[in-house]
């Protein structure tokens, strides 16, 4: 049986495609009611991620963040302390490669072989499984692992040891984060030189420039929503781990840091939206739409210091 951990917005969709393509599958979520919908295809809902994972020969998780990874694998009721011997664990997780280097020491013991898969996409591409997935770990398990990784990702690629996964997915959002820094930039900047908001949307839309993923998100700008594809928080947090890396390998990441501080500023205002919201936040900084969460007094004043 497979067992699966974490049913948010990717995690539940992995899960139900695992569920379509014939697994018998377990699932564990902190909230229950997000198990209904997968018990209801024939699921098997578990009271704890350590029942989940006695009765499991893989493991698989989609967790929000590296303290949860950590508690759910490492703590005292977690999985690697129960893993059937020889078994498999999968984590879909987004987090810092030593998180992940963590979990496989501590699974060693037992013969259980950790696999760091991270993925990029979004819940359209988690739905349909064209999700591109990293995978770091022992080949072995890799290869073992193949046919369930086919059901989440189109294109899935081997990266090396424990931590490649998550190597690749940083440096993967390290662009997502600074491509949606840069176009809010942008945006704001036509707008605010007398461009039209419509015909600049149009425009950009025709540029080889703009990224398909971006192009999509114009369609945020153009309604003024920002419904969750890729939460803001989770950004937020790739984006403290992807310095953190730079700071462990000495390179330096200006761009990286300047986004980082605007991301800073829109998760301050603890709103559950895309992580394309960022650029609403450039509008406002630039005076354009106000915001309740900002002061009055010149709060974007550090943009454009008196000379």
């Amino acid at each position: 049986m497979l067992g699966f951990v974490g049913l948010g917005y990717m995690g539940s969709r992995i899960a139900r495609r695992l569920v379509d393509a014939g697994y018998p599958l377990g699932v564990y979520n902190r909230t229950r009611e997000k198990t209904r919908a997968l018990a209801e295809r024939g699921a098997r809902v578990y009271d704890s991620a350590r029942e989940l994972a006695a009765d499991s020969d893989t493991v698989l998780s989609m967790l929000a963040d590296d303290d949860a990874v950590e508690e759910v694998m490492l703590g005292p009721e977690g999985v690697v302390a129960v893993a059937r011997f020889g078994g498999t664990i999968i984590d879909l997780s987004s987090v810092h490669p030593d998180t992940s280097r963590r979990v496989a020491s501590a699974a060693r013991p037992r013969n259980v072989a950790v696999l760091d898969a991270s993925v990029s996409g979004s819940t359209p591409q988690a739905e349909d499984g064209s999700l591109v997935v990293f995978v770091g770990g022992e080949r072995a398990a890799f290869e073992q692992s193949g046919p369930i990784l086919r059901v989440i990702g189109s294109h899935i690629f081997y990266l090396g040891p424990s931590g490649a996964g998550g190597m690749m997915k940083l440096v993967t959002n390290s662009l997502l984060g600074v491509g949606i820094q840069a176009l809010a930039e942008a945006l704001v900047l036509g707008q605010r030189a007398g461009l039209d908001k419509t015909t600049l949307l149009d425009v950009l839309e025709q540029t080889a420039v703009v990224t398909p993923g971006q192009k999509h998100k114009l369609e945020n700008v153009r309604s003024g929503d920002y419904p969750v594809e890729f939460p803001l928080r989770l950004m937020f947090k790739d984006l403290l781990n992807i310095e953190r890396l730079a700071r462990q390998t000495a390179v330096p990441t200006p761009a990286i840091a300047a986004a980082q501080r605007m991301f800073t500023i829109e998760q301050a205002k603890n709103r559950e939206e895309d992580f394309s919201a960022i650029i609403r936040t450039m509008e406002e900084l630039a005076g354009m739409r106000s915001s309740p969460e900002m002061s009055t007094n010149g709060s974007s004043a550090w943009l454009h210091p008196a000379t």
